[in-house]
């Protein structure tokens, strides 16, 4: 039986999360968008929203969910109709290249810019290092711009924009922000004569359009993109995704849409890059603070990166996290996020033409080599979460590679989970501006080692039985870089636990496998079990116009060593936070 619109209150049966919860405290009237969870028959579903004159806008079936528009007068029936699971907001995403550093000016001349061809270097790669052949990586942004540095490099587009679901059509980029994305990933340089050239410049990009010309989009645009990519991973070629793009946390992890379709598509075997989000900074006060993981970044399985500032060297022990880089831990699960860090400060690669930030942003213009702006400068956890896809690919082709040294098959190369694992082991320590060990919060395992890491991948056998040794050459914990040689941190922050890696090492255990169980407690260093008795403040109110509220773990309350110490106290209580 359904409850008929317009009747008496019926009792609640779907789960709400914190948004939708506020949407029913708004005066009728107002239409809110939403995503509807059911794991029944929708047929008689359908029929009682098309009964109430509500349109279906985008069913996402690899989920059971779809998205609709209604009432908020509306949502307590919504919430008591059989098959109803759960409804969660259908958030607008957003990328954000230029609020990541209010301070952006003009450039002031290419000696004022990080060049994108030291990136290889920074990242500890050489010129006979691999180049991501053969790897495919789907973009999931604003579209990517066929400009010369990308020329013959987009093998497939599709644009899920406008109501459009996935249609086949020629790149285009209105915004710019996925094509400066692309770039990092796999530009050639051709127009700067390699000067600005990507991570990986023979990998092959698949462009997915979800964000349009003002750079914003839906999460359920998102999801039917993420789907679109998991489902057509071997069609299209799909190894990495990436997604610089995020909104608030309204829910948990667990049963948050969009989350749910990344764990989908590393199950898969697709191995999912995400900018942990550019809010770490109070836009009033400027004070760095804590909790700000966008979603997805707060998906597990997915490698979540944060910003660092490289000050213009290749030796990385300068390398500060970008005040502007968004900390952990989750807002609502408390998940320790970000995974590591990644140069994404001042990066130059193509500018789509005619674009909304090439328009409005001249300043940021770069001239090539032609002495014409083709490029442009911009700075956020998006820039590094493009250049760690690149990183990903080079990865990838060296792991496929040594599979087929060892069978003489092609080989699929390591799962996500392995190179999250094998990355942070490798990861260079970060220290802030004082000398003072960044906490894993702010920069996770540490600054991403490329040269130690495509030693580890060279080095592992992915064909080996679980619980056989799986290094088939002796590892230095160190590398070398910009004539600097740094030890390893040989350290693991794992969703919600902290494995020390002694055994990393050793066996080829299946937590590095496709499916990894996450405890239900967070371990921190030796002392601190961290489970439901964090408190984080119900006053924290975070959408369109971004309010700090006065719980939220700001600046100095924030000390790390063999324990951790948030603000003055910590006590017992409900761990919900509402949005982040």
């Amino acid at each position: 039986m359904f409850a008929v619109k317009g009747g008496p209150p019926s009792p609640r049966k779907a789960r709400v999360d914190w948004q939708v919860e506020q949407f029913e405290q708004r005066p009728g009237g107002d239409t809110v968008h939403v995503l509807v969870t059911t794991s029944g028959d929708t047929k008689q579903l359908f029929g009682a929203l098309r009964s109430a004159g509500i349109r279906v806008r985008r069913e996402l079936r690899r989920s059971g969910s779809f998205a609709i528009d209604v009432n908020v007068s509306d949502l307590n029936w919504l919430e008591s109709l059989d098959g109803v699971d759960s409804i969660s907001v259908d958030a607008p995403v957003y990328s954000a290249p230029l609020s990541a550093e209010a301070s952006l000016t003009s450039l002031g001349g290419l000696g004022a810019v990080k060049k994108a061809s030291d990136l290889r270097a920074q990242l500890g790669l050489t010129d006979t290092d691999p180049m991501g052949k053969g790897i495919g990586v789907a973009v999931i942004d604003s579209g990517i711009a066929s400009v010369d540095d990308l020329a013959g490099k987009i093998s497939a587009f599709y644009d899920f924009t406008n109501g459009q679901n996935g249609a086949a059509v020629a790149p285009v980029d209105g915004y710019g922000h996925g094509t400066h994305v692309a770039g990092l990933v796999a530009g050639s340089g051709s127009r700067s004569n390699g000067q600005y050239s990507g991570v990986a410049p023979s990998a092959r990009l698949i462009g997915l359009r979800v964000l349009d010309n003002s750079g914003s989009g839906s999460t359920s645009d998102v999801i039917a993109a993420v789907q679109f990519a998991t489902a057509n991973k071997v069609a299209l070629g799909i190894d990495v995704m990436n997604l610089s793009l995020g909104h608030p946390s309204y829910e948990s992890a667990k049963t948050d849409p969009l989350v749910q379709a990344i764990e989908g598509a590393s199950r898969a075997g697709i191995v999912v890059v995400v900018s942990a989000g550019n809010v770490g900074v109070n836009p009033i006060t400027r004070q760095v603070g804590y909790g700000g993981i966008l979603v997805p970044g707060n998906a597990p399985s997915a490698l979540t990166i944060a910003s660092a500032k490289t000050q213009g060297t290749v030796n990385p022990t300068d390398d500060l996290i970008a005040n502007y880089s968004s900390r952990g831990p989750t807002w609502i699960d408390g998940y320790a996020k970000p995974d590591f860090a990644v140069p994404g400060q001042n990066l130059v690669a193509p500018a789509a033409p005619g674009s909304f930030l090439a328009v409005t942003y001249p300043t940021l213009l770069v001239r090539d080599a032609y002495n014409l702006p083709t490029y442009i400068a911009l700075s956020g956890t998006s820039m590094a979460a493009g250049v760690e896809s690149g990183l990903v690919a080079v990865l990838l082709e060296a792991t496929k590679a040594k599979v087929y040294s060892l069978t003489g098959l092609p080989g699929r190369g390591l799962s996500s989970n392995a190179i999250k694992a094998l990355s942070e082991y490798s990861a260079f320590t970060m220290r802030d501006a004082s000398g003072a060990v960044y906490d894993r919060l702010a920069a996770g395992a540490g600054r991403v080692n490329g040269g130690g890491l495509l030693g580890l991948v060279r080095s592992a056998n992915p064909t080996v039985p679980v619980g056989m040794p799986w290094l088939t050459n002796p590892i230095t914990t160190s590398t070398a870089i910009g004539g600097v040689t740094l030890p390893w941190s040989q350290n693991l922050v794992w969703g919600e636990n902290l494995v020390w890696g002694e055994n990393l090492v050793s066996t080829n255990n299946l937590v590095w496998g496709e499916n990894i169980a996450w405890g239900e407690n967070l371990v921190w260093g030796e002392n601190l079990v961290w489970g439901e008795n964090l408190v984080w403040g119900e006053s924290f109110v975070w959408g369109s116009n971004i309010v700090w509220g006065e719980n939220v773990v700001w600046g100095e309350n924030i000390v790390w060593g063999e324990n951790i110490v948030w603000g003055e106290s910590v006590a017992p209580g409900s761990t919900k936070g509402g949005a982040k």
